[in-house]
Order: C-alpha cells, then sequence, then structure tokens
C-alpha cells in the first residue's frame, strides 16, 4: 500500500513540475484589432513559445509588448506581429529609421494589414527585452 501511495506521490510532483516548465515557456495570446488580417482576426487564440530574440526568424509572427505608451512602457498590452527584420537585416525601405542595417538587441515588426497597424512604421526598433516570444499556432477554429 505504502509503494502505490508513494508511486502516486511522484507522478503527481512530476506532473507539477510538467505543467510549471510549460507555464513559464507557453503561453495563449487572444487577437484583438485589425492589424494581422487576413493571417489572424481578432478573437483568435495564439499558442506562443516565449523566446529571446536570438531565436527569432524574418517572417515568424511574435508578440510583444507594446501598445499606447510604446514596447517599454509595462502597461501596455501585447501586439501581435509578423518580424520583418533581426539584428543585421536591412532595414526594409517603409520603416523610416535612420540605420541601414538592424542593430543588436532589435527587431523590426509590421502587422500583415499596413493600412490599420501600430507597428515599427510608427513605434521604430522593438527591443529585445519587449519580445513575448513566437506564435507556435492558431487554436481552435475561427
Amino acid at each position: 500500500m505504502m509503494y502505490v501511495v508513494l508511486t502516486a506521490a511522484v507522478v503527481v510532483a512530476v506532473l507539477v513540475v510538467w505543467l510549471v516548465t510549460l507555464r513559464r515557456r507557453l503561453l495563449v495570446v487572444t487577437v484583438h484589432g485589425v492589424s494581422m488580417e487576413p493571417t489572424y482576426v481578432a478573437g483568435d487564440r495564439l499558442l506562443v513559445r516565449r523566446s529571446r530574440l536570438e531565436r527569432v526568424r524574418t517572417g515568424q509572427v511574435v508578440v510583444v509588448q507594446g501598445g499606447p505608451g510604446g514596447p517599454g512602457d509595462p502597461t501596455a498590452g501585447r501586439l501581435v506581429k509578423r518580424a520583418v527584420a533581426v539584428p543585421g537585416d536591412p532595414v526594409p525601405s517603409q520603416i523610416p529609421v535612420p540605420e541601414t542595417v538592424v542593430p543588436q538587441g532589435n527587431l523590426l515588426v509590421l502587422g500583415d494589414n499596413p493600412a490599420r497597424s501600430n507597428d515599427s512604421r510608427r513605434l521604430g526598433y522593438i527591443p529585445a527585452d519587449a519580445l513575448i516570444g513566437v506564435v507556435l499556432r492558431p487554436i481552435g477554429q475561427r
């Protein structure tokens, strides 16, 4: 009987550690607004892997801390955007910044619906510490 209780306790402990680890690495983000249409629409839920800037590749959809106060504002919301340039990449012509290549520790992002997106054309560089993660896939159906 004692063996069964110990085994159950070990299984529960392993599950708790596994869930805590997953929670630190993954999160679910809900899309707000129209800036990523048609790829994602308001209400879509996205599975996001927390990530550092070094792991982001051009073309991936990312989630960054941003909003009215800009990427450094801790009270600002989350923005879902496409990474269009990572450190060392040439700066796309539609983004008005003085450098010709993206400096280390920064990222440039655009919405898939450029006419309705608050992105690097207005915000400029997104600092590495504002990066939350990379979208893995949508969750559920529209």
